[in-house]
């Protein structure tokens, strides 16, 4: 309880159905601690519960429910006795990216409870759009933010002219699909071509089989560790594919690095038309073609990055409306 909330009368109370984790949770962890961060700063009161009818409510979903308070059964038996509490659905997943078969499924069954659809990238919004979602219901774009008290450019800088341009990438999952295949192929033409023009850096975690020969390596962090392995770096990689709106492209944008994306990496293209390059089949030329872009491309990201406070501030903005629509 802050000093606001034990001797005011908080403006309105918002129950979200996950709960902030200490660490490293993911981008669903990070979006509820910097929201929940921002409106009890504002004045507001954030509950994790239904146990009291709030003047709003907040769903959204790890996997299938795991580690949330409620779900869309609670909040439809609420919304049966209190009609007029706005539910505003956050999706960020789908089944592409996973090679799974229940998560669209899913997120269509707990949108019934949604008076409002915020998704994490337009990608997102279209693909489910054309399975699922009714586009003419209420819906927006809130694009994702990492923690701007870790996550910022404050020590980064463009690299000189005789040292390397290091590229750097992050995943706290194994699987294939995070983009390992073209990492693999880019450590293997630096090996092959013993370039001392480009460095890669490698933090978390990667499939056993990959045997990296001249890329960086380091264990996976989180929060400022991560953000200050970040800083060292001068552009960042994501090959992800389908990707709804990866937080770990936003820390790496925040730190002040442009980035490399790949044509298949979903929600993830948004950004990269905006402060970065696609990734060509010719890895050489690819690189050097970016590295020429590099300071341009720096100039567009340092004069509008993403903001986790953007974000929260977007969310708070909706919120209010829809207590008062």
């Amino acid at each position: 309880m802050n000093l606001f909330s034990r001797f005011h009368r908080p403006i309105a109370t918002v129950a979200m159905n996950l709960k902030p984790r200490a660490g490293s949770w993911g981008g669903a962890n990070q979006w509820t601690s910097q929201l929940s961060r921002w409106l009890t700063y504002q004045g507001w009161r954030v509950r994790y519960d239904l146990k009291y009818p709030p003047d709003a409510i907040v769903m959204t979903h790890t996997g299938l429910s795991l580690g949330t308070t409620f779900g869309v059964e609670e909040i439809v038996t609420l919304k049966k006795k209190y009609p007029f509490i706005p539910c505003i659905h956050r999706i960020n997943d789908n089944d592409l990216r996973k090679d799974s078969s229940q998560m669209d499924a899913f997120l269509a069954k707990s949108n019934r409870a949604a008076d409002h659809t915020v998704f994490v990238s337009e990608w997102l919004q279209n693909h489910h759009g054309a399975r699922w979602f009714d586009t003419s219901k209420p819906h927006s774009v809130i694009s994702p933010g990492a923690d701007p008290r870790f996550f910022h450019p404050i020590g980064n800088r463009a690299p000189l002219p005789s040292e390397p341009l290091r590229i750097v990438t992050h995943h706290w999952s194994n699987h294939w699909k995070k983009g390992f295949d073209i990492y693999e192929q880019i450590d293997t033409w630096m090996a092959q071509e013993n370039s001392q023009q480009y460095e890669l850096w490698i933090i978390g975690r990667w499939p056993k089989e990959i045997q990296w020969k001249v890329a960086r390596t380091f264990a996976p962090q989180s929060g400022k560790k991560l953000a200050t392995l970040l800083r060292q770096c001068h552009a960042y990689i994501s090959a992800s594919r389908y990707e709804p709106g990866a937080m770990h492209v936003v820390e790496g944008l925040q730190c002040g690095l442009p980035l490399l994306y790949h044509p298949d990496t979903g929600g993830t293209i948004e950004q990269g038309l905006r402060y970065g390059m696609e990734l060509q089949a010719d890895i050489a030329t690819t690189l050097k073609h970016f590295r020429d872009k590099l300071p341009e491309l720096r100039s567009k990201l340092l004069n509008d990055p993403p903001s986790g406070c953007k974000m929260a501030m977007e969310y708070h903005q909706l919120i209010e409306k829809m207590i008062l629509s």
